[in-house]
């Protein structure tokens, strides 16, 4: 068995790109060994800022020898139908073709042995197509090259076998073939360290050696160990100096992947800056700079960061954090400028910015947006018990900072800084807390708001954003989702589910609706500007020099159409939402398929009672009575062309059973439908479960397809009422088995 070695060295590829990158290598040269019918035994992928690295152990020297069996014409058959076979089968003589019969016809079959390739003649092909169909994000061509590849590419170390494959990459065109000038780079067996360490050739033989030589020219080939490097070193170094180091998962992905040689430093921040908020100075680092924050003992924010850089300094790191230290110095100055002056006007002053900003072209303005959360939040103010005149004003100063000139210089700080502006300004805390909440939960691991007026304002940010884009019929559609409205449907689940708000969907729904349409209707918004020529524009420029189309309210999709469309939306977002957490997609369906259901925490109430129903014997064997019944049902109607919905006659009852059967489904029935209009759906659920014993008597004794016509009649009828009863509850046709 062998090993293969491939190595893509390039210009720094984008950290972002990398782990995806890596495992798109791993599958394209997988899938290629699929094809050619080859076996390993493992495969592991590398990448680094300059390299993709994939080595697969235990491939064959040779593909494995198959039969080529090819289907002819049938015997006897005409002379030149045969003469066609057999000059397709090169020189193969008839004789030597077999006769086997196939559904009583005899045909020629040829079998021809197929000698397996080496593998070496195999990879160089899959490796070749495996590069060109790296599916980059963002790629780019350099020089005369015609293909495209996310950055440069310098070489390519291929070896298979302790040998390098005798074969060329040509980047001139997408078959590989070299044109005249263009770039060709050879398989080899060479690979480059570290850019300023160790930048000379090193030639390698296998995966062990590889790896090996490239720690020695300081080049750290796999992932985690540089992570782990990182943050061992970082924390070493604050624990230290008396601090600690602040989590940040997603910065320190980011840095692993921009050095190969990870050497961690520590650097101060003047004290001039450190009575900016803790999230400009985070965010200032993190973003602009790649820096860690470190924290003191109480968790506020130390006069000081962690950089990573990718070189060994010769005076121990000095001039690196001396140059890190002077731009931070001027990052900073520009926050605190920014910091100065926001503060010299109040947060609501800036409102008649927000119509500069355009929202989207068919639904207005920023203003226009906020105006319409404010109207919202009042609504929304009762079901989250937040004090209405607060959740107004939040509504209405939420997006003000956008116009603020922290903001333009940080964007990430939206809503966090206007938190700090609305105290600023003396708001109440309530209202400050929910300026910088109102964008919660951005996304499965954040946090979500819980505060009354929070949630509120929460709440209709995102009710006003699916709604306004449900009514322009701009919604998700297959993966692609430009205005993250599946995140946003998450985002009002998770604040319904969690504060365990009774709300109606489908009512605050509607009335968003009409808050998009009614000034459409009357003209408020955006009029159309006059000509000179006394014509309607039929655009709109903003003062910033934008320009949108105008909204024609008769385009938009009619409200008896965004209502249940936006509904079932969010029904599949909850399935998302819950099987994350472990919930039975099914029991959801059983429950969403009996209608009208859009109080969430209801409706998870129901699932749950029916999730531990299913759980018992009892369930099983209600579900399992629930499908004879319609299964024979089904049938016997198809077969009858009616249906048998309807009350039994009791006077037909020719069993005990029968009459069992009837009075415990009518006793059910009722007490199911009260218990279940009275949100008792768990005692809901035990009364169904009575329903076991005579249901098994029933079918045990009970022969439903009697020969008198009308008691079988009858009896289909009764297994009716089983269908009835049960749907009180959920649709158990949706319950899987």
């Amino acid at each position: 068995m062998a090993e293969l070695l491939l190595e893509l060295f390039s210009e720094e590829i984008p950290a972002r790109m990398q782990a995806r990158a890596a495992a798109d290598l791993k599958r394209l040269v997988e899938d290629g060994l699929k094809k050619a019918g080859l076996e390993w035994t493992k495969s592991e992928a590398f990448v680094t800022p300059r390299r993709l690295a994939l080595v697969i152990d235990g491939l064959p020297e040779k593909q494995p020898d198959v039969n080529d069996e090819r289907k002819g014409p049938q015997v006897g058959a005409p002379e030149q139908a045969l003469a066609g076979f057999m000059k397709s089968l090169g020189g193969m003589s008839l004789d030597a073709c077999e006769q086997r019969e196939v559904k009583g016809k005899t045909f020629y079959f040829a079998v021809m042995a197929k000698k397996g390739e080496p593998t070496k003649n195999v990879l160089v092909g899959l490796i070749n197509a495996a590069i060109f169909e790296l599916p980059w994000p963002k790629s780019m061509r350099w020089a005369n090259t015609i293909s495209s590849w996310v950055r440069p590419l310098h070489n390519i170390v291929a070896i298979f076998n302790g040998s390098p494959l005798q074969a060329d990459h040509g980047l001139g065109n997408k078959d590989h073939v070299s044109d005249e000038g263009s770039i060709v780079l050879s398989f080899n067996a060479k690979t480059f360290g570290h850019r300023f360490l160790n930048p000379g050739p090193i030639a390698v033989s296998d995966f062990t050696d590889y790896r090996a030589k490239l720690m020695d020219a300081y080049v750290m080939l796999c992932p985690s160990e540089r992570r782990a490097e990182i943050v061992s070193r970082a924390e070493k170094i604050a624990e230290k100096a008396g601090f600690t180091l602040k989590p940040d998962e997603g910065l320190l992905q980011e840095v692993t992947g921009l050095v190969e040689w990870p050497q961690v430093l520590m650097g101060a921040i003047d004290a001039q800056f450190m009575d900016l908020p803790p999230e400009v100075l985070s965010d200032t680092m993190r973003t602009h700079q790649k820096y860690f924050t470190v924290l003191n003992p109480d968790g506020t924010p130390a006069p000081h960061f962690i950089v990573v850089a990718n070189q060994v300094a010769s005076d121990g790191g000095a001039a690196i954090v001396a140059g890190n230290e002077r731009v931070l110095r001027a990052r900073l100055s520009d926050a605190k400028f920014f910091w100065d002056q926001d503060r010299k006007v109040t947060l609501g002053s800036r409102a008649p910015k927000l119509k500069d900003i355009v929202f989207h072209a068919k639904l207005g303005t920023v203003a226009d947006k906020v105006s319409r959360m404010a109207a919202l939040a009042d609504v929304l103010a009762d079901a989250t018990g937040a004090v209405k005149a607060q959740a107004i004003t939040a509504a209405e100063l939420c997006k003000c900072d956008l116009v603020t000139g922290m903001v333009y210089e940080i964007p990430e700080v939206q809503g966090v800084i206007g938190r700090y502006y609305a105290l600023n300004d003396g708001e109440a805390p309530e209202v400050a807390n929910a300026i910088a909440e109102h964008y919660s939960p951005v996304g499965p691991g954040d946090a979500c708001p819980t505060a009354p007026v929070s949630v509120a304002v929460a709440l209709a940010d995102k009710i006003d954003t699916l709604v306004g884009f449900w009514a322009i019929n701009e919604k998700p559609t297959g993966s692609k989702d430009p205005f993250a409205l599946r995140r946003a449907a998450l985002g009002v689940i998770r604040l319904i589910v969690e504060n365990k708000l009774r709300l109606g969907l489908l009512d605050v729904i509607k009335q968003s609706y009409r808050l998009i349409e009614d000034p459409f209707e009357k003209g408020i918004i955006r009029p159309p500007q006059q000509l000179a020529d006394g014509t309607l524009s039929p655009k709109v420029k903003s003062k910033s020099g934008s320009s949108f189309q105008l909204m024609d309210p008769h385009r938009l999709v009619p409200e008896d159409e965004v209502a249940p469309d936006l509904l079932a939306f969010f029904a599949d977002r909850l399935k998302v939402h819950l099987k994350a957490e472990g919930v039975r997609h099914d029991l959801i369906d059983a429950v969403f398929a009996l209608g009208g259901e859009d109080d969430l925490v209801r409706l998870l109430a129901r699932v749950d009672a029916l999730g531990a129903l299913m759980g018992t014997d009892d369930g099983v064997n209600l579900l399992a009575a629930h499908k004879r019944a319609a299964n024979i049902l089904r049938i016997e109607e198809k077969k009858d062309g009616c249906s048998y919905t309807g009350a039994p006659d009791a006077a037909l009852f020719a069993q005990d059973e029968e009459r069992a059967l009837f009075d415990a489904l009518a006793s059910a029935g009722a007490e199911g439908h009260t218990l279940a209009a009275n949100e008792k759906f768990a005692d809901a659920m035990a009364a169904l479960a009575k329903l076991r014993g005579p249901l098994d008597a029933f079918f045990d004794a009970v022969m439903v397809n009697a020969d008198e016509k009308n008691v079988r009649e009858n009896r289909l009828k009764l297994l009716s009422q089983i269908l009835t009863v049960t749907s009180e509850i959920a649709d158990f046709s949706k319950i899987e088995g």
